[in-house]
């Protein structure tokens, strides 16, 4: 039995485009966030903000877990606690810039250490939130970063 579909009306997936559901090529222009954060509750929280602003969301505990999603679901933006037990942030952000230069790094902490601060900048941290911080300023920065076209990011404070 023969095909009349062109090779335009097939993807490279091999699904017709008539089969396709309206939103399902808007997914996979999904931007990717990853939450980095020993506390569940900060992380559960800020799933749920970022999940309802249209975004994929991963989380990690820890930093093993973390580098090991940035590794697998290359995420455009990493939402990472500076004081995390066992890798600190300091060393996961070292090791995420290591795996892809290009993801941007937004560091939260409850300690105002500007020397740690400071350092996470140099290490390519494009700015920092202090804990506990405004919910809607966070969200506001990150869609700001995300929705950013070209790679002209530079550091901020909060």
């Amino acid at each position: 039995m023969a095909s009349n579909l062109s090779c335009e009306d097939v993807r490279q997936d091999g699904i017709p485009t008539h089969k396709r559901k309206r939103n399902e090529e808007v997914a996979v222009l999904k931007k990717k966030l990853l939450i980095v954060d020993d506390q569940n509750g900060i992380r559960i929280l800020l799933m749920e903000v970022f999940s309802s602003e249209g975004y994929e969301t991963y989380q990690a505990s820890n930093g093993k877990l973390a580098l090991e999603i940035v590794r697998t679901a290359s995420p455009d933006l990493v939402l990472l606690d500076m004081k995390i037990p066992g890798m600190d942030g300091l060393d996961i952000l070292k090791h995420i810039k290591a795996i892809d230069s290009s993801i941007k790094v937004i560091m939260m902490t409850a300690y105002g250490e500007l020397d740690m601060i400071k350092e996470a900048t140099d290490l390519g941290a494009i700015m920092h939130f202090t804990k506990p911080f405004d919910i809607d300023e966070l969200r506001h920065a990150v869609n700001n970063q995300l929705r950013l076209t070209g790679n002209n990011s530079y550091a901020v404070g909060s």
